[in-house]
């Protein structure tokens, strides 16, 4: 473990990955150097003794409700998503472990071949023991995103922070990757979210953290190295919460 430096700002986090980040600019489901950059980047949180629990979505695999057509129902699509996030699961796992981080995968359905069920004390204390604990399996139910997943997890495994990774850094008015004159809001508030409909995650998600008093990080996952930043204190997040942080 290294010198403590510093006082990391959130003891336990959750961190909320998209399955689009593993797949980079590449053509492929994994992107390994992205793969391997993620395992630096938890092993260099995870040294200064923070705990950290991982939400995975599927959409580098599939995308449930956006790619059901005809052949598909709504509920079978989203079951499909469900296991995506379980093989992105596997894959940071085997990633992490690679680089010697004790990682266990605990899904929302039963897969016991390959996973562990999601037991909410079982989960704490993998936390506790300073093993990372990736959450697959959405909520284990249809009609739920994994932004609700997120959400729903961090209030079981009362982490501090919910942090989600993405490909800008922060929160904006519009999109700005097509939009140069969106403006960055470096914090707001949950209603500002809500009535505002800014895309920080689900209304469900939102709400799921303004009841329960969860702060939400928004930032980058690049350059390599912003995870240990934010948890530094550094002002490279967008904030939303009951107040300013």
């Amino acid at each position: 473990m290294p010198e403590m430096t510093f006082t990391p700002k959130f003891k336990r986090i959750l961190l909320k990955l998209s399955g689009e980040a593993l797949a980079g600019n590449s053509h492929n489901i994994h992107d390994p150097s992205i793969l391997a950059q993620l395992s630096r980047e938890i092993k260099s949180v995870r040294d200064f003794g923070v705990e950290i629990g991982i939400v995975i979505g599927g959409g580098n695999i599939y995308r449930g409700a956006s790619q059901i057509g005809e052949d598909v129902d709504r509920v079978q699509g989203d079951h499909m998503g469900m296991l995506a996030t379980v093989i992105n699961a596997l894959a940071l796992q085997s990633h992490f472990e690679k680089d010697g981080i004790y990682t266990r995968v605990m899904t929302a359905f039963p897969i016991t071949t390959v996973a562990e069920p999601f037991i909410r004390r079982k989960a704490v204390r993998h936390l506790e023991k300073g093993r990372v604990v990736i959450f697959a399996g959405g909520t284990g139910n249809p009609y739920f995103t994994t932004d609700t997943a997120a959400a729903l997890r961090a209030i079981e495994i009362n982490a501090d922070v919910i942090l989600k990774a993405t490909q800008v850094d922060g929160v904006y008015s519009d999109d700005p990757r097509r939009n140069p004159n969106a403006i960055r809001i470096p914090n707001l508030s949950y209603k500002d979210v809500l009535e505002k409909g800014l895309r920080v995650m689900d209304l469900t998600a939102i709400t799921f953290a303004m009841d329960n008093r969860i702060p939400i990080g928004v930032f980058s996952l690049q350059p390599e190295g912003n995870l240990l930043r934010v948890l530094k204190g550094e002002p490279i997040a967008s904030w939303v919460s009951g107040g300013q942080l």
